[in-house]
């Protein structure tokens, strides 16, 4: 693709495909659903009547389309043939009342992992956490930030190459994945679990850093995460973006390449990888070094206000920890921050 801002995408907007432009924007910066919006979640394939589905399925799923924010009664939804289709209509009812009911897609984001997320499919976490992050980044230039960012709801793989620490998308991995050649990065990533035809991955820098934003939907830059590498910087700006605009917390985060505290007192695994080596190393346990080094990217954050912090951390640095797992992938959990960070109780932020 070439380094013209594709058609219809306005220069510098990025992640289209979050669907951020069928969200209307308060004051405060929050999005918000429009009924365009949940015409794109009644699009999905779990909700589109098959060739074969039942009058009553067809009729329910255009009235959806028609007007997505209407109430729909058990009866309506027990008249379907299908049971499958039962029950995809009444998860997706369940999770579009869920957060219709809080004031701003970033609220609702944190509603539901503080209250649970159980029997909520993956996917639809998976394209609000995409809006929600789309949203933080609002305005950011910075392409190592933004493509940090997609960390945030994407799983990764991983490769340890020449001095390189390098992120690169799982799925668009798969999707180019088969038989036959590839070059030198091809061949990192076949290590780290992807079987590539043809992988043709860039790793984001500063010469191509301006090709990002037209590109961005399609995930396909590698990121360099080593120590002193703008993608290790990136990951810390936009954590910290995150973390002020949706759980409404200023702080500073800081990339470090160990941890050497012995007053060791907060830590925040933003996986579960991370956060089990974590739990081991502050309990004192003996850690392998094998599994040591699954840890890729550490950080110290520290809030801009200190009464916010509970009283036995202050004036002490929280640690970040995030980790590959034993088959190379990343799956970055930032809902690890809602309950993790050592914050006093308060009004919901968003």
């Amino acid at each position: 693709m070439s380094g013209n801002t594709p058609p219809g995408l306005a220069p510098g907007d990025f992640w289209v495909a979050s669907g951020h432009h069928l969200c209307d924007r308060d004051e405060a910066g929050r999005i918000h659903g429009t009924p365009d919006l949940w015409r794109a979640f009644c699009a999905r394939p779990e909700l589109v009547p098959p060739e074969e589905a039942c009058d009553k399925e067809r009729a329910l799923h255009a009235s959806l389309m028609a007007e997505p924010m209407r109430a729909v009664s058990e009866a309506e939804i027990a008249a379907l043939a299908d049971a499958d289709a039962q029950e995809n209509f009444r998860v997706f009812l369940r999770f579009r009342d869920r957060v219709v009911a809080e004031p701003c897609l970033e609220a609702a984001w944190l509603a539901l992992y503080r209250q649970g997320v159980g029997g909520i499919p993956p996917i639809f976490l998976q394209m609000l956490t995409h809006l929600v992050v789309r949203s933080a980044l609002e305005g950011v230039g910075d392409p190592f930030t933004l493509r940090a960012g997609e960390l945030l709801f994407r799983t990764q793989r991983v490769a340890i190459h020449q001095g390189a620490l390098l992120v690169a998308d799982e799925e668009i991995l798969d999707h180019k994945g088969g038989d036959g050649g590839y070059g030198a990065l091809g061949q990192l990533l076949v290590e780290a679990g992807a079987q590539p035809r043809e992988v043709e991955i860039d790793v984001l820098s500063e010469d191509n850093g301006h090709l990002y934003a037209g590109r961005s939907d399609a995930h396909d830059f590698a990121l360099d995460i080593a120590e002193g590498r703008p993608g290790q910087h990136g990951l810390a700006r936009a954590l910290e973006r995150f973390i002020g605009h949706v759980i409404g917390e200023q702080v500073s985060i800081r990339p470090v390449p160990v941890i050497e505290d012995h007053n060791w007192t907060w830590h925040v695994g933003l996986d579960a990888e991370a956060t089990a080596i974590a739990n081991d190393l502050w309990q004192g346990k003996k850690v392998k070094q094998a599994r040591l080094a699954r840890i890729i990217w550490l950080g110290v954050l520290d809030f801009a206000e200190a009464s916010r912090v509970l009283p036995r951390v202050a004036g002490k640095p929280v640690y970040l920890a995030v980790a590959m797992d034993a088959a190379q992938k990343l799956r970055l959990k930032p809902q690890n921050l809602v309950a993790g960070l050592p914050l006093r109780a308060r009004e919901d932020a968003a």
